[in-house]
């Protein structure tokens, strides 16, 4: 790993999210061969849609998806930021990996794996952190604008939404990437590039 100075980098994410689990594996492979300090956040999908007109099949996922932001900010919020990541790993392989809906789960084994007790799980079912959860939300967006979603990231400063990708690419490939990516963002004058997506989210 470079013995450069540490590369600030602050991701924004929801743990039900498939397309920012692709993107924080990538930032993972980048991390083996660059120096990041990356700081990982809590975002809602259900927040930012809140006040949109979406279909019902989405509404419908959003109760399940607040849970899992809920209890990544009490766990935050009571064990510090250390905790973030290593919740947010264990959430997202039962979630997008194991391919597991149920939240009753989900939680209690995303909860043993980190090593908080069983009961930390009532977290998921109050808005007790809601308030530090939109603050951490609304962090991430406001700095990218209302039309995007998850994940936010956000490079010495310059943030930007994406980038979406499928499979995460590893080695080489994902460190050319951060490159290109983080040279474009960098450029104020610098906005979208975008394509249609040609295929789902490709784990492994």
């Amino acid at each position: 790993m470079s013995t450069d100075t540490a590369t600030a980098v602050d991701f924004w994410f929801d743990p039900s999210c498939p397309w920012a689990w692709m993107t924080s594996r990538w930032v993972d492979e980048v991390a083996n061969s660059r120096n990041l300090d990356v700081t990982w956040h809590i975002m809602s999908l259900a927040v930012l849609n809140e006040d949109k007109d979406v279909s019902d099949d989405y509404k419908a996922f959003f109760p399940r998806a607040l849970r899992y932001t809920r209890l990544v900010a009490a766990a935050q919020e009571e064990f510090g930021q250390a905790i973030v990541k290593p919740l947010y790993d264990a959430l997202g392989m039962q979630i997008h990996l194991g391919e597991s809906t149920e939240p009753d789960v989900v939680i209690p084994q995303a909860l043993a794996e980190v090593g908080l007790p069983p009961e930390f799980a009532e977290h998921s079912l109050t808005d007790s952190y809601d308030a530090q959860m939109r603050a951490s939300h609304f962090d991430g967006i406001e700095r990218v604008g209302q039309d995007v979603g998850t994940p936010v990231i956000a490079v010495n400063g310059v943030a930007f939404f994406g980038p979406v990708l499928s499979p995460a690419p590893k080695g080489e490939d994902a460190v050319r990437l951060w490159d290109g990516i983080v040279a474009a963002a960098a450029y104020p004058g610098f906005f979208e590039l975008k394509r249609s997506r040609t295929v789902g989210p490709i784990f492994d």
